[in-house]
């Protein structure tokens, strides 16, 4: 098989890049469509309406109800085909993002990606991950192209509350174990092939740069400053954790975040805080040594990621309940699979029991 590596066209991060969102976005189309939550429309609408000053681009914007879901797709398709749209502009959060590739896709416009946060590794993805209307996951869609532009904001970023920049740290401290994981299967990327040095190199920069600078970008963004750690951490969870996933490809701990969805009192928690409890699930599933889930759960514990059922918000642990989670995690089609273990729905509860305790030991618990 090919090894392949995949990426957006071009990325671009820096402090008060969305001010000249229009630089870019007038040479893909003069009528864009952006797709915002009516929050976002308040606080960046002015800035981007202005950054298209002097230009004659039309600009269309339309408020996310909330769901990257089939319905949510479907309906934002008919608006941009109504309205003779050219380009879709995503600004936002992991689901805009994904719905909006989406829209791009079937619509058959560019897409440009400008994150406010750094939450997951969804902006340079060529992938839209999609729920229920109800926020539980359905399936993969796996689109032929990456974003023609992401644009990251990082005084945007930044500003934002800085649970968000360390739930983007989760998604992203998924990416090297998975990538390492599909390597040893030789499995299948997202991309199609399987991984090219470029990529694995990527995914473990990706993790070095969260240990050595994580802390630090978290205690910097907490006070709405703009530091080269934090430049660095929002690198890691949208540059390198996208590219590392994708063309290093996905096993088990966003399969566990998966099953984790169709568990109600996680439904509060953002996709990369379900990812980290997926990661240290993935260790225990491989064996890991302790020397790594010393670093890992002590890292988690540093920054605010979960490391056990009651971080997840489940006090009462139903084993009912988490046999389903398990078991849509060891589904066939997902990513579990990818795991160079055997993989059934009980070994993957069993993981979950064991990283629990591995949590609790470490809190002291």
């Amino acid at each position: 098989m090919a090894r392949i590596i995949i990426a957006p066209n071009k990325y671009v991060q820096g402090p008060g890049v969305l001010g000249d969102i229009a630089e870019y976005a007038v040479k893909f189309g003069k009528k864009p469509f952006i797709l915002i939550s009516e929050g976002g429309k308040k606080r960046f609408g002015a800035l981007i309406e202005k950054s298209f000053e002097g230009t004659d681009a039309v600009l269309t914007f339309e408020a996310f109800h909330g769901e990257c879901s089939k319905n949510e797709i479907n309906r934002l398709k008919a608006l941009v085909e109504a309205g003779g749209c050219d380009l879709v502009i995503g600004v936002g959060g992991g689901k805009i993002f994904d719905t909006a590739k989406a829209v791009a896709y079937y619509c058959g416009t560019p897409v440009i990606i400008a994150p406010t946060i750094a939450a997951t590794d969804a902006p340079c993805s060529a992938l839209s991950v999609v729920y229920t209307d109800d926020g539980v996951f359905e399936d993969y869609l796996w689109l032929p192209a990456n974003p023609n532009l992401v644009l990251v904001d990082s005084q945007v970023v930044a500003n934002a509350p800085a649970r968000l920049l360390v739930s983007g740290m989760g998604d992203a401290l998924a990416t090297y174990f998975e990538a390492k994981a599909c390597q040893i299967s030789n499995a299948t990327s997202c991309a199609g092939g399987t991984i090219t040095t470029a990529a694995i190199t990527l995914a473990k920069v990706c993790y070095d740069t969260l240990i050595a600078e994580g802390v630090k970008a978290k205690l910097a963004v907490e006070n709405n400053a703009v530091t080269e750690a934090v430049e660095k951490i929002i690198e890691a969870n949208t540059l390198l954790s996208g590219m590392g996933f994708e063309s290093g490809g996905l096993a088990g701990a966003h399969a566990i975040h998966n099953g984790l969805t169709a568990i109600k009192e996680c439904h509060h928690l953002y996709h990369g805080e379900k990812v980290a409890f997926g990661t240290l699930t993935q260790l225990v599933l491989e064996n890991a040594d302790e020397d790594l889930l010393d670093e890992v759960v002590g890292f988690c514990m540093e920054v605010g990621l979960p490391t056990t059922f009651a971080d997840l918000g489940i006090e009462n642990v139903d084993k009912e309940a988490l046999m389903e989670a398990a078991t849509l995690a060891a589904a066939p089609t997902d990513t579990c699979g990818n795991e160079p273990v055997e993989i059934t729905p009980e070994a993957v509860y069993n993981a979950m029991i064991a990283a629990d305790a591995i949590g609790r030991y470490y809190k002291g618990e």
